[in-house]
């Protein structure tokens, strides 16, 4: 079997369109989370969100051409894989380089534009490009495009779990051979009135109006999570092909875990065991020791039930002693729910936080919930010697995925 590691990284995130300044940002404890600025919230029964900031995609790189024949979330994902693949400096032949880029949703503003489109002029003006530009593969395929990837190209959708599992996946298809090195992680732009109108009305969005209580993973006021934006997309490649390069390495890809709860649409299973297997097995093949210092970058969306379970799930997985002694975070606190760009975001800040020996705090845990007893590392930054990170993500359909980075 061959050895992983992670050797670029390219964010657009709440936090800043760069890795550094998003780092920076979530280890200083910043939050993205405001009121939106982007659409007419007046008729909104949501009025906050965490969107991208200062967004120009021609100053972020974009060609004119590339920006009209997109939607927002291939535009993330083209900008953030140009950042990731300029950070590796990769070097690779076509046909051994892949991507797997997944979106939990796709092109909203271009699905919800051309409809409005076609009932109001008629569907002859609906754009021939409405498919290609919609479509939830579509940013994969325009990434392999911009960097001739010929390889294994699989886009993931697993909603919230998608950037997660399409890193674990990259993972296991360089373990096996069939790719030196994978572009992948997750995009989305689901900040629109469709999307925040049905997550509302699912009870899944908080309603609180002022943005420093509104994200409020693992806490006893939490009423929901934040919705987020944005791309997360590392460089995942061979060990020996990244030492023959002389390139820097981030962190190694350990180990990957993948279940199902098969329970409900929304629902996490109230036991945690299917999300506690999916730590178990990463894990397990990340040949975890007692030596080992654990970090677990939670999925903590701050919705009541997913934190209290996820909470027994990660107990479950550890047993209940090293639970005790694993540094949890949310990133969500600060980031919002980026839906399948979310594993992208923080895979990156797992492997950071390896990297730096620096754990992101959890902001807003002031009055914690007795059911959420863990050290959540809360309100500030704590500079630890972490060994082995995890990676959490939770999707609607009961998908569970938790990628392992290991300190290189």
């Amino acid at each position: 079997m061959k050895r992983v590691v992670v050797t670029g990284m390219g964010v657009i995130s709440p936090l800043g369109n760069d890795v550094e300044t998003f780092w920076n940002n979530l280890a200083d404890g910043v939050s993205g989370i405001d009121y939106i600025k982007n659409i007419d919230i007046s008729k909104l029964p949501v009025k906050i969100a965490a969107e991208v900031k200062n967004y120009d995609p021609k100053e972020l790189g974009l060609d004119p051409s590339t920006i009209r024949r997109t939607d927002k979330y291939t535009q993330y994902a083209l900008i953030a894989a140009k950042q990731a693949m300029e950070d590796s400096k990769l070097v690779v032949a076509p046909e051994r380089l892949g991507v797997y880029i997944g979106s939990g949703v796709g092109g909203m503003d271009t699905f919800v534009a051309q409809t409005q489109k076609m009932l109001e002029e008629g569907g002859q003006w609906v754009s021939p490009l409405f498919i290609p530009m919609m479509i939830a593969n579509i940013a994969a395929g325009n990434v392999a495009i911009a960097h001739h990837a010929q390889g294994p190209t699989l886009p993931v959708v697993t909603a919230c779990a998608t950037a997660t599992h399409a890193i674990g996946e990259a993972f296991r298809a360089i373990k096996h051979g069939y790719a030196d090195a994978i572009i992948t992680g997750g995009a989305e732009a689901a900040v629109h009135e469709l999307a925040i109108n049905g997550f509302a009305n699912a009870k899944a969005l908080t309603k609180v109006e002022d943005p420093k209580l509104a994200s409020l993973p693992f806490d006893s006021r939490r009423l929901g999570f934040v919705l987020g934006e944005g791309a997360g997309i590392l460089i995942l490649e061979e060990l020996e092909h990244a030492q023959e390069r002389g390139v820097q390495i981030y962190a190694e890809v350990v180990g990957y875990g993948n279940t199902c709860d098969a329970y409900h649409l929304t629902a996490p299973l109230p036991n945690g065991i299917c999300a506690a297997n999916a730590m178990k097995f990463a894990a397990d093949e990340a040949n975890l020791t007692p030596e080992d210092v654990i970090h677990v970058n939670a999925h903590g969306t701050g919705t009541p039930l997913n934190d209290k379970i996820e909470t027994l799930a990660i107990k479950l997985a550890f047993g209940k002693e090293t639970a005790r002694k694993v540094l949890v975070t949310s990133n969500k606190s600060m980031t919002g729910h980026a839906l399948g760009a979310a594993g992208g975001f923080e895979g990156i800040a797992s492997v950071l936080a390896l990297k730096n020996g620096i754990v992101p705090p959890t902001i807003g845990l002031d009055c914690p919930d007795p059911e959420c007893d863990l050290d959540y590392v809360p309100h500030t930054a704590r500079k630890t010697d972490i060994t082995i990170a995890f990676s959490n993500s939770l999707g609607f359909g009961g998908h569970n995925g938790c990628v392992t980075f290991r300190k290189y």
